[in-house]
């Protein structure tokens, strides 16, 4: 391995700490957890204000809402149990608002800590923040400029029974009516399927003209989207609100400082919140271009540097001021699973993060996309262990990249064999810098070598190489996927030994087996590469920082690359050995007269360095003078 291919080596090593370090979990201030009571945006402000201007009070529905908000007497809310092949969800009467959703395929990071493992509730994914009473209501403001939110309201429902059980194709259809009076009715009818994450909601106004002031209402998610990973920095980091208008997703992160807001006008195809794994995502049925997005989302810091990010979203409803009105929604509750997502037609599917490495998402998304997806699904079908699938693709990865590998293999190997002859160059031509580089380039253009020949390879393989590790970071798949042995869950770190500190700069506080077995892996890599005695510590301080680097990182991604390594070693072990594979220096028969790049940059550095001896040389002769 020449110079110029360690310092390649060495500068993907550093953008990588880079990136981590950027990426790594920064001190953030406290911030006081604030009573979220409304989600009221700056147009229904001003629509207040406007509307109870211009329009006349219409004093009897005004105070038949007042009474029915502020002073009827709130019932016990009625809860009504719905099971279905992959959920198991409650609604709640008070707001007729969905309080529960639990994910029947969908673990908790701690249920085999749970004292009775029988416990669904105890044991199962749930993603409704049900200390609030649940979420999904509506906003309006009244003609007399009330502010109305349907969470504070008692509905009635149409249901028979308390618990309902679904299955396949089956459906059930659950209708919820809040009256203001004999004819002025808001309806909130839900209809679940027997087979699916998502359910049907309609919202019915009846006669409601009289009473809602202005041109819109809200349909609101308050409170986000409950936490469920044991890891709650990295689940924050993937955590965000989301909306899709003009073919475009649009992100809302929260950082540290202020809580972060944002408005959008127009046609809105959708809003989502979402973790790590799992999203809630509210479309109509019809978008309209004057309809429009309200976000709000904030960051809040936990003990030992932990974090959540809470965000709420709203969507825009124009209101036709007719005596009925009804719009529909499609309400999704359940994981972020690429090909699920996509089956909706409705481009969900934009919510899975393929990762946006220093800015090439352009380039990384397709790779993931439309090769390294499928293929892994694909594999799936047949290989039923997710570890054994993650070995298969590291051999079809393998050969994917031969050619690459192989041309990056047998330029290091004809560099190696060149290096006594270099080491004659600098005894023989000691001091003389510029008559070094002249020769050995000489040595270069005599064996065809290319002295980026081992880095170029390299470089061309990372499109793929990054893509498979922003991958392998949020594929559901891997979530709590065995391998054997200690490896239990592909998804997080398998840890060995825990350590009672934590380890500077890198931060980790604890051993993982594959980190130790990928970094020994590196190791012979290095030290089958490299032969300069003067590059010696790469040998030990590459495997060094990669393993304490990979340390973090879910099992999945270490095995993956833990096996890639193996097969690289396997792979220039034969090259090395091999006469005809770079096994041996043979002069080129018709050497290239113009030397390539790095020829050409030699040549052009020995005339500045000429051009620059000879204006020494003047400005002596001119001093003298």
């Amino acid at each position: 391995m020449d110079k110029n291919t360690t310092i390649a080596f060495v500068l993907i090593g550093l953008i990588l700490i880079v990136w981590l370090v950027l990426n790594s979990p920064e001190p953030k201030p406290q911030i006081k957890k604030q009573q979220d009571t409304t989600l009221v945006t700056k147009r229904n402000e001003k629509l207040k204000k406007e509307k109870s201007a211009v329009i006349p009070k219409v004093k009897k529905p005004a105070k038949s809402i007042k009474k029915a908000i502020f002073t009827a007497p709130l019932k016990p809310a009625k809860i009504i149990t719905i099971e279905n092949d992959l959920v198991k969800l409650e609604l709640s009467s008070r707001g007729a608002r969905i309080r529960k959703y639990y994910l029947k395929k969908y673990k908790t990071w701690y249920h085999n800590e749970v004292k009775n493992p029988n416990n669904f509730y105890a044991t199962h994914v749930q993603l409704i923040n049900y200390k609030e009473g649940g979420d999904f209501n509506l906003l309006f403001v009244t003609k007399n400029g009330l502010l109305v939110k349907t969470s504070k309201l008692d509905f009635s429902s149409d249901a028979k029974n308390y618990i309902y059980k679904i299955t396949g194709k089956d459906s059930l259809t659950i209708t919820y009516t809040y009256k203001f009076g004999k004819d002025e009715y808001i309806q909130k009818r839900y209809t679940f399927y027997g087979d699916k994450y998502n359910m049907k909601a309609d919202i019915i106004f009846n006669n409601m003209d009289k009473l809602i002031s202005g041109y819109s209402y809200d349909v609101l998610w308050s409170h986000g989207i409950n936490f469920v990973e044991k890891n709650s920095v990295e689940e924050s980091d993937y955590a965000n609100a989301d909306a899709y208008s003009g073919g475009e997703l649009v992100k809302i992160n929260a950082k540290k400082g202020e809580p972060v807001t944002k408005e959008l006008n127009g046609k809105i195809n959708w809003v989502a919140v979402k973790n790590k794994y799992f999203a809630i995502i509210i479309a109509p049925k019809n978008p309209s271009d004057e309809g429009g997005a309200y976000f709000k989302g904030r960051l809040v810091t936990l003990p030992n540097n932990g974090e959540r990010e809470y965000y709420s979203a709203s969507l825009k409803i124009p209101f036709n001021n007719s005596n009925f009105q009804k719009n529909s929604f499609t309400v999704y509750i359940g994981p972020i699973k690429y090909d699920l997502l996509k089956s909706y037609n409705n481009n969900f599917q934009a919510l899975f993060s393929f990762g946006s490495f220093l800015g090439l998402s352009f380039l990384i998304r397709p790779i993931s996309e439309y090769l390294l997806l499928p293929l892994f699904i694909f594999l799936h079908k047949f290989i039923p262990n997710y570890g054994v699938v993650l070995i298969v693709f590291s051999i079809i990865i393998k050969f994917v990249l031969y050619p690459f590998t192989r041309q990056s293999y047998m330029s290091m190997r004809k560099m190696q064999l060149l290096q006594p002859k270099i080491k004659e160059l600098k005894e023989k031509y000691k001091g003389e810098q510029q008559r070094i580089q002249k020769e050995t380039m000489k040595l270069y253009k005599t064996y065809g070598i290319n002295p980026a020949g081992g880095c170029l390879p390299t470089l061309l393989q990372m499109p793929i190489l990054v893509a498979l590790w922003e991958l392998f970071r949020v594929t559901i798949q891997l979530r709590q996927a065995p391998f054997f042995g200690w490896i239990t869950n592909l998804s997080a770190p398998d840890v060995i030994y825990q350590l009672s500190y934590k380890i500077p700069i890198f931060g980790i506080n604890q051993i993982s087996g594959l980190a130790v077995l990928l970094g020994i892996t590196m190791f012979f890599q290095q030290k089958m590469s490299i032969k300069d005695p003067s590059q010696k510590a790469m040998i030990y301080m590459m495997p060094v920082v990669f393993t304490l680097m990979f340390m973090g990182f879910p099992s999945g991604l270490n095995l993956y690359y833990f096996m890639f390594n193996l097969l690289s070693i396997g792979q220039q072990y034969l090259i090395n050995h091999k006469k005809g594979e770079g096994g041996e220096l043979v002069p080129v028969k018709n050497p290239k007269k113009g030397g390539g790049f790095m020829s050409r940059m030699m040549e052009t550095a020995e005339k500045q360095a000429k051009t620059q001896k000879n204006m020494q040389k003047k400005s002596k002769k001119s001093h003298r003078k």
